[in-house]
């Protein structure tokens, strides 16, 4: 039987090298929906990854069957698991999926067969990717000179006192190398309830990203808001306050040619609706960064 492969775009054969990871979610026999306990694998891996980059997916099923079924059973497993990925984890431009139903070496765990498998880098190897791949290296057409950013941020306030804000050094430095397309959330960037009001207790969050942006000169960047628990964004909660991070760094000196803003309500949750956990809706509660050029 002739092996069936569906091509986002066409890429070189992938070889496989000890940098780039694998992650497998398994489906029961002859479904191709992910049983719960498997989604929520699958829904952890994505918020674990905010910054990696998928290089491809590959499908697999059993001998169960005729090899005609088999292989539309894998191609819609990796169907499920693409629409769950995309637009949550940075995907490679010429990425494909591929379907290779039961023309596999089988393992005599059935369930070890019936598999999704997602290979990806992790952003650090990312500046590697062709040479991991085996193409041709880019060429390095710019250098960023290193940054040392400040752990801590004092703030003058109208009444003559002084806040001092903790800065996450860490997310400075993904951030300011981070390669056009990538996602960052901003960790406890926190809103009074059911406004777009930012507590005084996450303004540090808001200082980090002004920093890079005063020392990044060339990022533009696209603020992207996100809401929890209701499938419908009735405030457009999402959209105002990712406006409320823009205002700011508009009103710190960044021009709003380099940014941009936009809601996306609870439509591209990282938990299923409706949330199960605090965690969950904490998770699906959020504001991120895309960097579109630097």
């Amino acid at each position: 039987m002739k092996k069936l492969f569906i091509y986002i775009v066409f890429l070189t054969n992938i070889y496989l090298a000890n940098a780039q990871e694998q992650f497998s979610v398994y489906f029961d026999s002859n479904k191709y929906e992910l049983s719960a306990p498997e989604n929520k694998e699958l829904q952890t891996w994505i918020s674990q990854n905010p910054t990696s980059k998928i290089l491809a997916i590959n499908g697999y099923t059993d001998e169960d069957g005729t090899n005609q079924y088999n292989d539309s059973l894998a191609l819609k497993r990796v169907e499920k698991v693409y629409q769950n990925i995309k637009d949550k984890v940075k995907i490679r431009e010429d990425f494909k999926t591929r379907s290779f139903g039961e023309n596999f070496q089988q393992s005599k765990n059935k369930k070890e067969n019936r598999k999704v498998t997602i290979y990806y880098l992790l952003q650090k190897d990312i500046i590697h990717e062709d040479e991991i791949l085996g193409l041709k290296s880019k060429k390095i057409t710019k250098t960023k000179k290193p940054i040392v950013f400040p752990d801590k941020v004092v703030i003058n306030n109208i009444n003559g006192t002084k806040t001092e804000y903790k800065l996450d050094v860490k997310f400075m430095n993904e951030l300011c190398y981070a390669e056009p397309g990538t996602k960052l959330k901003l960790n406890n960037l926190n809103f009074v309830l059911n406004t777009f009001a930012i507590t005084n207790d996450s303004r540090g969050k808001l200082y980090e990203l002004l920093l890079v942006m005063q020392e990044r000169l060339e990022m533009k960047i696209s603020i992207q808001g996100h809401l929890c628990c209701v499938s419908v964004d009735r405030k457009d909660l999402s959209t105002q306050r990712a406006k409320a991070v823009k205002q700011f760094l508009e009103l710190n000196g960044i021009e709003k040619t380099r940014m941009s803003f936009k809601g996306f309500g609870s439509s591209i949750p990282l938990f299923p609706l409706p949330e199960n956990t605090e965690e969950e809706r904490a998770a699906n509660r959020r504001v991120e960064v895309e960097v579109i050029e630097n």
